[in-house]
């Protein structure tokens, strides 16, 4: 049995102790009581094939602390000894942490632990005045503590309301900016940064009504998803992982159970938007975003309120401005993909996208009758409707 509890046989070896004393053929009266040896050989089995995720998550916080304080220049009492771990190890320590808040409790036991300023520190750290501006944290630690709040708070309120609690959107968004090309800090742009922000920012406010109702009210936030979609007016278009990102994050809001005719109409804009760039092949060359935009709107069309809400046809009515478009968009593109060749790679590929474009014509040929219908019965004796 390999030594160490790194090792993940350990329960194999406890097991192949076990069957040497026991071959489940004799009653377990005739056994033997087990010798000094035998008994402290088996607590350093379970010992060691028993890990304390609790002791555990601070031996990597402290490891980590140690590592990032020495890395930034910060000054170590001479009689206090603390590990210097390299990017690589850093990294590794950090992938082990995400594996272990992946768990809920782990997760709350993190945040109990002090975890989440940790963390917000980790990824958004600038040098002050007066200090050292050339040690910094290097962009992949960055990018794994952002992984780290990204799956620590994802579907659990109470670490969501800690961060809201933290103040985490002002310093995500601003994150996200620094490296924003042109940005006012001189760093490089880097959208793989910008896209494990919007990442981190989605999954803290994602199904928790009063965190998706502070993103919404946010000018900066708002801000932030028309860059990370493209709409930028000049420069290069964003990353695809990144457009993605941005798109998730803002059918979730929009399409949420919390999801109100005045949070439609604040993001009208950039639903037009996707009306007019994200589903169309000659814009947008991701399938799978041209997919997500696709599902996006004929889910909006056919959402419903929860009670009536003055303007409650908002996003419809931006949908239906566009129809003209869309329909000119889906009719062509449906024709391409039925035109491959049955069987296909390039037709099985397509087949999620063919069967979206279809559900959104159907869905925007079912809005315009009702809105039709609607004009009809309301309109005065012997007026046209538009």
């Amino acid at each position: 049995m390999a030594s160490g509890s790194s090792s993940p046989f350990h329960w194999l070896g406890l097991l192949k102790w076990s069957l040497a004393y026991s071959d489940g053929t004799k009653p377990s009266s005739d056994a033997k009581p087990m010798s000094k040896e035998d008994v402290e050989f088996l607590e350093k089995v379970m010992q060691e094939g028993i890990i304390d995720e609790g002791e555990r998550m601070k031996s990597i916080l402290k490891d980590l602390t140690d590592s990032l304080e020495a890395l930034l220049g910060v000054e170590c009492p001479q009689e206090e000894k603390r590990k210097e771990l390299d990017e690589d190890d850093m990294l590794d320590l950090l992938q082990e942490l995400r594996d272990i808040v992946e768990q809920i409790d782990y997760a709350r036991a993190f945040m109990s632990l002090g975890g989440i300023p940790f963390l917000l520190g980790c990824a958004t750290y600038h040098a002050s005045e007066g200090k050292d501006t050339n040690r910094t944290i290097p962009k992949s630690i960055r990018k794994a503590a952002l992984g780290c709040l990204s799956t620590m708070t994802q579907n659990n309120p109470p670490v969501q309301l800690r961060l809201l609690e933290h103040g985490h959107m002002p310093q995500l968004i601003q994150l996200f900016f620094d490296y924003t090309p042109g940005n006012a800090c001189g760093n490089d742009a880097d959208d793989s940064i910008r896209e494990k922000a919007v990442q981190a920012l989605s999954a803290s406010v994602r199904g928790h009504a009063m965190a998706e109702h502070i993103f919404c009210q946010n000018e900066q936030a708002k801000a932030m998803l028309r860059l990370g979609l493209g709409m930028q007016p000049e420069g290069p278009k964003p990353s695809a992982p990144l457009r993605k990102r941005s798109l998730f994050l803002l059918r979730a809001l929009l399409t949420s159970d919390d999801a109100t005719a005045e949070r439609h109409d604040k993001f009208r804009d950039e639903v037009s938007f996707v009306c007019t760039h994200e589903i169309d092949e000659k814009w947008e060359d991701d399938a799978e975003i041209r997919e997500m935009g696709l599902a996006m709107l004929a889910q909006l069309l056919r959402h419903k309120y929860p009670e009536h809400q003055p303007g409650d046809k908002n996003v419809s009515a931006t949908i239906l401005q566009h129809k003209d478009s869309i329909g000119a968009v889906g009719v062509a593109r449906i024709q391409e993909i039925r035109s491959l060749k049955e069987g296909s790679d390039e037709r099985e590929y397509a087949s999620l996208e063919l069967e979206e474009w279809e559900t959104l014509l159907l869905a925007l040929a079912e809005v315009e009758k009702e809105a039709a219908g609607e004009c009809k019965d309301d309109a005065p004796p012997l007026a046209l409707c538009n």
